[in-house]
């Protein structure tokens, strides 16, 4: 059994979220800012489908990319030397949580519900949601989003209507985070496609006592330079 959550922000220990399914931890509570931020501190995040309650995990292991360990395939950084592309941060945050909604097969449903994109949203406009886009021919073509919370970034999730222009944006915020000297760039979820850029298991709990020190440090919530990560791509 999990528990239900009240009517404050508050939630047990991570080490409670159950094995089956790997990382449920609590259903209630809110999507407002003072939930989203009070989850976060703490690697916990919401997921769930329309019309079921506000769901809460932390998955063990948690996969992550330390941002100076990415692994950029010889293709790609091809693509980002050569191609006709521009990188924007932070120009059209909407636009981007829109497009990840949308199904990745016809008659496929989304988790990212209305609910969640008008709460991100809201999180951006106060600062703590980015997103990073990628534009072909002057067309939004591609892009993901997600939270900042001092030196540490979450990754909530990406699109892609042209070839690696997901890819492309996050190869830039990579570098971005890299020169900003983030810590860690939570991908919540083990996936072979993010283990092939430099993603690796850490146990649950070497990741919150990371976050420990790493959401207590750094930037300030703000909206990022658009023009994103600087230097040459080799």
């Amino acid at each position: 059994m999990i528990p239900w959550l009240g009517t404050k922000p508050v939630f047990p220990p991570a080490s409670r979220a159950l094995h089956r399914p790997n990382g449920l931890l609590a259903a209630g509570g809110a999507l407002t800012p003072e939930w989203l931020l009070a989850a976060y501190r703490r690697g916990i995040f919401p997921w769930f489908n329309d019309g079921e309650p506000i769901l809460w995990w932390s998955p063990d292991p948690r996969m992550v990319v330390f941002p100076n360990r990415v692994r950029l395939p010889r293709s790609l950084r091809k693509t980002l030397r050569n191609a006709a592309y521009e990188v924007r941060l932070d120009h059209d945050f909407p636009a981007v949580i829109r497009a990840c909604a949308a199904p990745r097969e016809p008659g496929g449903g989304t988790w990212i519900t209305p609910e969640i994109q008008d709460a991100y949203i809201r999180m951006h406009e106060l600062g703590y949601a980015h997103s990073v886009e990628t534009y072909m021919n002057g067309e939004l073509a591609g892009g993901l989003y997600g939270m900042a919370l001092g030196h540490a970034f979450y990754g909530e999730s990406m699109f892609s209507w042209r070839t690696d222009a997901s890819k492309i944006a996050f190869a830039h915020l990579a570098r971005f985070l890299e020169q900003q000297e983030f810590r860690v760039l939570d991908c919540q979820m083990t996936t072979s496609h993010l283990a092939s850029l430099g993603g690796q298991e850490i146990p649950r709990s070497a990741f919150v006592e990371l976050l420990d020190e790493a959401t207590q440090e750094g930037l300030p919530p703000a909206r990022w330079p658009q023009n994103g990560a600087q230097g040459p791509w080799t």
